[in-house]
């Protein structure tokens, strides 16, 4: 699938390797607003950058589970480069308005993530697992967020979060902790 994904014509991935801490966005056009985000966020966390982004008349979703980097030299580069990531999406479910799901198998950073939207007051952030739907939880060990030494964090990002005011909030209190967490990488390397 996600061979088939990248192969497409008009499907563009993006690398950019800069730090040890990584920004992802894995459904860029098909998700409205994350690669954007994705590319904001990892240059103001001095964060290495993989995004795939699709052409307005392609909406193939490839569930990130199936996101397997043996097909796609990218991302592998991106993924054996990084010690931790940050993965953005968006979605919309009832009963979710105005929220970011804070997920990902790094709870340690998802908690200081959820801690920093919410200090912003813009958007709710929800990092209790129990509270995040199963399949949104990004909490999956082939998930490609998983992948890296420490792990990462899923961002699920609702249709209100999206909005231009709110995502410039999230992707601001994001870059604050990503880039603590970059200079803690960059001394714990050496």
């Amino acid at each position: 699938m996600f061979g088939e994904l990248v192969g497409t014509p008009g499907v563009v991935e993006r690398l950019r390797l800069s730090g040890r801490a990584g920004v992802m966005a894995l459904h860029g056009g098909l998700e409205s607003g994350t690669a954007e985000a994705a590319q904001r966020l990892a240059a103001a966390a001095t964060a290495s950058l993989y995004t795939v982004v699709q052409p307005d008349e392609l909406r193939w979703h490839v569930p990130s589970i199936h996101y397997d980097p043996a097909h796609s030299s990218a991302l592998r580069a991106f993924l054996s480069h990084v010690s931790v990531a940050v993965s953005l999406h968006g979605f919309g479910r009832p009963g979710y308005e105005g929220v970011v799901l804070v997920g990902g198998s790094n709870r340690r950073l998802a908690g200081s993530i959820a801690a920093a939207i919410r200090r912003r007051g813009v958007v709710r952030a929800i990092s209790d697992l129990s509270r995040i739907p199963r399949r949104l939880r990004g909490t999956h060990p082939a998930n490609p967020v998983n992948l890296p030494e420490f792990g990462g964090v899923q961002l699920e990002m609702s249709v209100e979060a999206r909005e231009p005011a709110a995502m410039s909030s999230v992707v601001d209190a994001v870059a604050a902790v990503l880039g603590r967490e970059q200079r803690s990488l960059c001394i714990a390397g050496g």
